[in-house]
């Protein structure tokens, strides 16, 4: 990959610095939707992803979030460029594409900027639907997931755990999720702006999951004239028909379906079209010049982007979506800022604990330290003194105790309170020296 300063940053001296946290990623603002979904990570397939990812010799912990957006891996490593090689390797191999295609689209942060990009990931600053709600859900299943699987350890759960702590202030402490603040909803509502109304129209949904519930929902209160659910668990479409009091369909009668219906929504977990051109072809010749509005949110697509072209048929896809809602969010985006204010915090606070953790090494070998030398002292007084009785000797080792807690409190204290700061690295430095640590 070129020395891309917008994407990467500042190139870390391979030779000096030393990398915990990395993340890589490609999403729907650096990749067109045909190489996003080749990236998409399917729900049972990601324990193996993180599987090959914890295998790699310069990783030793990983967590995957891959969502309608983006597809993105956190690790944690030791060495910028070692990994980055691995992890430009993972996503090859997920896309099949060669190195040079996906240097292009791969983005890639470390330590503080990768915190501060899950803080905003968490906190739907990234999404094509400015603070949806779906994405905080979305990021602690990655990371449950990767607790289950093992791959996360103390620095990414506690990375993790900050970052849905982000997530949550963002949503009750601005507006940012006000009014249609999710992928589900975004796209009825760009159904309904295509359409006028979905009053007297007969609605499709195919898909279970939670965009497909949420499309459900948002369908169902726009009034239509029959809402159908089709799912390959049949039992998941007849709940979530009933829910709204719709009907469940068998998908293997989709195609019947698609003759009468006015719009299509479809959002499932496939890792193939569901929906291709021939057969929708066939529908239309049998929808007698009657039009029909389809609307794929699923990443990859579930409908062959083929259809677009077949006449009185309208497909929007991903991209669409993104259009529309950059469109229709004017009104979020003057709480941006007092999210931006709330994840700088959050950045802040997250590396003053990291830093705090690693310093409590530091400290435990400074103090250990001097009490193996207190020890020695003490061992070799009361050899050269065997006179001393037991009284003495007690009152000696509190004396020599209270000294040596006395002289480390302040150094400690500094070390603990300029932890995440430069400050902080230059007292560890002189402490290390000083005290051949």
């Amino acid at each position: 990959m070129s020395d891309r300063r917008d994407c990467v940053g500042r190139i870390p001296d391979p030779g000096v610095v030393l990398v915990s946290i990395v993340v890589m990623g490609v999403s729907h603002r650096s990749a067109p939707l045909e190489l996003l979904e080749r990236c998409t990570v399917a729900t049972a397939d990601v324990p193996k992803r993180l599987g090959d990812l914890a295998g790699c010799p310069n990783v030793s912990e990983a967590v995957v979030v891959s969502t309608c957006n983006r597809t993105e891996a956190y690790v944690v490593a030791e060495k910028f460029h070692a990994a980055f090689g691995e992890l430009r390797d993972f996503f090859c191999t997920l896309s099949g594409a060669a190195p040079a295609e996906m240097s292009d689209h791969l983005y890639v942060l470390y330590d503080d900027d990768a915190a501060r990009h899950l803080f905003r990931v968490a906190s739907g600053l990234e999404s094509a639907v400015l603070g949806e709600h779906e994405i905080l859900g979305q990021v602690r299943t990655a990371w449950d997931t990767a607790r289950a699987e093992g791959t996360a350890g103390t620095v990414l759960n506690q990375l993790f755990r900050h970052g849905i702590s982000a997530g949550k202030r963002a949503r009750t402490e601005t507006g940012i999720a006000r009014g249609t603040a999710s992928v589900s909803h975004a796209a009825v509502s760009m159904a309904i702006e295509y359409l006028g109304t979905l009053e007297d129209c007969r609605v499709l949904v195919v898909g279970a999951g939670e965009m497909a519930e949420g499309m459900i929902v948002a369908v169902a209160a726009a009034g239509p004239a029959a809402v159908q659910v089709a799912n390959r668990t049949p039992s998941h479409a007849e709940a979530l028909a009933a829910r709204v009091g719709g009907h469940h369909l068998p998908l293997g009668n989709l195609e019947d379906a698609l003759v009468e219906v006015d719009l299509l929504l479809t959002s499932t977990g496939a890792t193939s079209v569901i929906v291709d051109h021939a057969s929708v072809g066939e529908v239309i010749e049998r929808r007698a010049g009657r039009p029909l509005l389809i609307v794929d949110i699923a990443v990859p697509r579930d409908v062959d982007p083929a259809v677009a072209r077949i006449p009185g048929v309208t497909l929007l896809d991903m991209d669409d979506l993104s259009r529309f809602a950059d469109a229709g969010q004017i009104g979020r985006q003057a709480e941006v800022a007092a999210v931006e204010s709330i994840l700088a915090a959050e950045t802040e606070r997250f590396s003053g604990d990291r830093t705090a953790r690693e310093m409590a090494p530091l400290i435990e070998s400074l103090r250990g330290k001097a009490e193996a030398v207190r020890k020695r002292e003490i061992e070799r007084a009361l050899a050269a003194h065997p006179e001393i009785d037991d009284d003495a000797r007690e009152a000696l080792e509190r004396a020599t105790t209270a000294l040596v807690n006395k002289l480390l409190h302040q150094p400690t204290v500094a070390l603990r309170s300029a932890a995440g700061r430069a400050k902080g690295d230059r007292l560890a430095d002189s402490v290390r020296d000083l005290f051949d640590l």
